[in-house]
């Protein structure tokens, strides 16, 4: 049987080269928008999403909905209460998820999906406000919205024009504009961030060091005036490789690490005091530090850090961490 045989690598890549082009003269296209109508309306979409005290209800429908539920999870992860209403399921019963002040976000390119009718009519009915990012700005959607943000005119990179790819980018790109604009009008921060991903390696970055600190008694610590026997058998039982200083009202004077034993240890182990030969200026942390700039502030130094205390506002030392519980919570 006779076979093709397979087109050249070059053309795939001219293929993938020319959807790139296609596709970043879209992302131009509504960068231009954003300084015109579109940005005006965008801006008041985003004051009317961030005053609200309802949720944020996302609806979309084939590949549109796909960019809706992508849209969706970004903004309830950065701040914005959301969730993702599937239309025909909207009209089999879901529209009771629907609350009193909930605002809708309908993503449609055509913006003339027929699954959108019956959540489009039932917020007429009950007054909700609908935000449409649609590319016709006459469609049955724009329409119905009550803030219509209507994507610029693009060429799909789809060579016979009918996927769409160029339209959905810019459905995506608009999305996220809208999730991002809303978090940094919310103040949202990366501890913010974390409580909603306490999950996998972004989840033990975001954590902050008080997680994972020892505090109370696992602590090593002896007032300056110790013997350096004394510090010794502190050290030994503790474990973390060092001793923080402290001064009679408990504020840290200082840290002796194996190191600085064994450079002290030609001397007399009752008469030498933890004072003689700690080192003046540890580095610290606070408790609300988070885990992932704790584990940088122990590596970038020419020596790393093996265990860091953790200070109150005092300077009082709260906890400690060793670089193995970092390790242990997922942080590399």
């Amino acid at each position: 049987m006779h076979r093709p045989s397979p087109r050249p690598f070059r053309t795939a890549l001219d293929s993938a080269l020319q959807t790139v082009s296609i596709e970043r003269k879209g992302l131009q296209a509504l960068e231009h928008a954003l300084s015109g109508p579109l940005g005006e309306a965008f801006c008041e979409a985003v004051n009317r999403i961030a005053e609200s005290e309802g949720r944020l209800i996302v609806t979309g429908i084939g590949k549109s909905g796909h960019i809706a539920r992508k849209i969706q999870a970004t903004l309830a992860s950065t701040g914005t209460p959301s969730l993702f209403l599937h239309p025909a399921e909207a009209a089999h019963g879901d529209l009771g998820m629907v609350a009193p002040g909930d605002l809708i976000l309908a993503f449609s390119n055509s913006g003339e999906s027929t699954e959108l009718a019956a959540i489009l009519a039932y917020a007429a009915r009950q007054k909700h406000c609908v935000i449409a990012i649609t590319s016709v700005g006459t469609s049955a959607l724009a329409r119905a919205s009550e803030i219509p943000l209507v994507l610029p005119t693009s060429t799909e990179a789809c060579p016979m024009g009918l996927a769409p790819t160029t339209s959905t980018l810019l459905q995506l790109a608009l999305g996220d504009a809208l999730a991002l604009a809303l978090l940094e009008k919310r103040g949202f921060t990366a501890r913010d961030f974390g409580v909603f991903h306490p999950g996998g390696l972004l989840g033990a970055r975001l954590r902050p060091i008080s997680d994972l600190m020892h505090t109370g008694d696992a602590l090593p610590l002896g007032q300056s005036s110790l013997s350096l026997r004394s510090v010794i058998l502190e050290m030994t039982r503790k474990s973390f490789g060092c001793m923080g200083v402290t001064d009679d009202n408990g504020v840290l004077q200082g840290l002796i690490t194996d190191a600085d034993l064994r450079r002290a240890l030609s001397g007399d182990l009752d008469t030498t005091t933890a004072k003689d030969v700690m080192n003046a200026a540890p580095v610290t942390a606070t408790p609300t530090t988070l885990a992932q700039d704790v584990l940088q502030l122990m590596n970038q130094r020419e020596r790393p850090i093996t265990s860091l205390f953790i200070v109150d506002e005092d300077r009082r030392p709260t906890g400690i961490v060793h670089v193995h519980d970092l390790l242990r919570s997922g942080l590399s």
